[in-house]
């Protein structure tokens, strides 16, 4: 090999190094013709039985991105509003997930908050979920995309909708500042896990705001670090102190901030197993997840759902989904 042929190689080998390796399951659609794809989705819609098999294999079989593209060129060709339309045409679940899958990823985050605070009562699972599990990023996009689409901020609807150390806790996480680093300081972590204990589980009562500033600023390798040598100052693990010292909104919502660092893909693998035990199914909570992970990490989800459940995720929805419903959030697990 000459030495340029090896300064090549070299380089070649960087390349590779940095491309992100790809855990979602839909995948950019080859030779994409977003105007092909909106007469196929007008002609669908008009058929004189609606076409959903034909809607839902054009839209999973593109991504988000080619989707935006879609909706411009089917209102450029038809002057009508593509979600408008199936709106009117798709029913119940098969509808929610269509939507959910034409809004970009931050339009939906904002649309699952919206609805979570919207009318009698508050989703707090839904809250934790979303705030726990997104980058710092990607909630700065669904903070500005909520304001844009309800007129006031989620900072807001989160002071009048949520009180006491709950609120205070989502706050923080809305502030997405969160050491985003795969560095870990293993002298920070043995100094938090011992502030942890000390305003915990030593001391009379609890200091919440130490558990809510480590757990909601520090990085998810940084908090995997703090856990493991929390363990070994306590007799228990941290969830199980949480369990011990907390109860209600606020011992749910650090404790899924915990699972969420440890574990994101076990974390949607337990959502998504709770959505399908025991009797009735929980369709919200199923296209919640397949929607918001399938360009993220819906195959480590998948993966670890087997590993946790003797079981693959697509056995479970055949059991307990029907219909279109069925279809589409199996076409969302990608080809078998």
């Amino acid at each position: 090999m000459s030495v340029d042929q090896a300064s090549n190689f070299e380089r070649s080998l960087q390349f590779i190094k940095k491309v992100p390796v790809y855990h979602g399951t839909v995948h950019p659609y080859p030779n994409f013709n977003p105007r092909k794809d909106a007469v196929f989705l007008e002609e669908a819609i008009n058929s004189r039985n609606v076409d959903e098999d034909t809607i839902i294999s054009v839209l999973v079989q593109r991504n988000n991105a080619q989707r935006q593209e879609i909706k411009q060129a089917y209102e450029s060709s038809t002057g009508k509003c593509l979600v408008k339309e199936l709106k009117s045409e798709l029913r119940s679940h098969l509808e929610d997930v269509v939507v959910g899958l034409l809004m970009t990823p931050a339009q939906f985050d904002a649309f699952l908050l919206r609805k979570a605070t919207k009318g009698l009562g508050t989703n707090e699972d839904v809250l934790v979920e979303v705030l726990a599990s997104r980058t710092n990023q990607e909630i700065r996009e669904l903070a500005r995309a909520f304001e844009e689409e309800y007129g006031e901020t989620l900072e807001e609807v989160i002071e009048n909708e949520t009180d006491g150390d709950f609120a205070m806790a989502l706050l923080a996480m809305l502030k997405a500042n969160k050491n985003e680093s795969h560095t870990i300081d293993t002298d920070l972590a043995k100094q938090d896990a011992r502030d942890l204990f000390e305003a915990g589980e030593e001391m009379k009562g609890i200091d919440i705001s130490v558990f809510i500033d480590i757990l909601t600023s520090r990085s998810g390798p940084q908090l995997a670090k703090t856990f493991k040598d929390y363990s070994k100052i306590s007799d228990v693990n941290l969830p199980k102190a949480l369990d011990m010292e907390l109860k209600g909104d606020i011992e749910d919502c650090l404790i899924d901030i915990v699972k969420c660092a440890w574990s994101k893909p076990a974390f949607f693998a337990e959502k998504l197993n709770k959505a399908m035990k025991g009797h009735g199914t929980c369709e919200d909570s199923l296209l919640r997840v397949m929607v918001s992970r399938s360009e993220v990490d819906l195959k480590k989800i998948m993966m670890e759902f087997k590993l946790m459940y003797g079981r693959s995720l697509q056995e479970c929805i055949l059991e307990d989904t029907r219909g279109h419903f069925e279809k589409i959030l199996l076409d969302l697990c990608g080809p078998n």
